[in-house]
């Protein structure tokens, strides 16, 4: 199963393990992470699950689709490094995965 660290902007880490095809915001929230809300439970709908993901990470996940981007430009702390965990869905090649939650 892939792991996924949570970095809050405290600098305390979590890591959890999550099944293959979980969103990293379905890990974040079987797990308690705080500062991760995912008040739509994944619909794609609140923008709650905001994360950063660094740039070496990026590049193996699926592009942003149009509700996804709509929905970042509502996000008051937007980056280049802006997603919703709720659209990051756990692969192979995402074990290992770093977020960091917006304070």
């Amino acid at each position: 199963m892939p792991h996924v660290t949570f970095l809050h902007e405290s600098g305390d880490t979590e890591t959890y393990e999550a099944p293959l095809g979980d969103s990293v915001m379905d890990c974040a929230l079987d797990n308690g992470v705080s500062g991760l809300v995912g008040q739509c439970g994944g619909g794609c709908t609140c923008a709650t699950c905001h994360v950063y993901v660094s740039r070496g990470w990026r590049r193996w996940l699926t592009p942003p689709d149009a509700d996804e981007q709509e929905l970042l430009t509502y996000v008051p702390e937007r980056r280049e490094e802006s997603r919703l965990a709720c659209r990051i869905a756990l692969t192979h090649d995402l074990d290992g995965l770093v977020v960091r939650i917006p304070d």
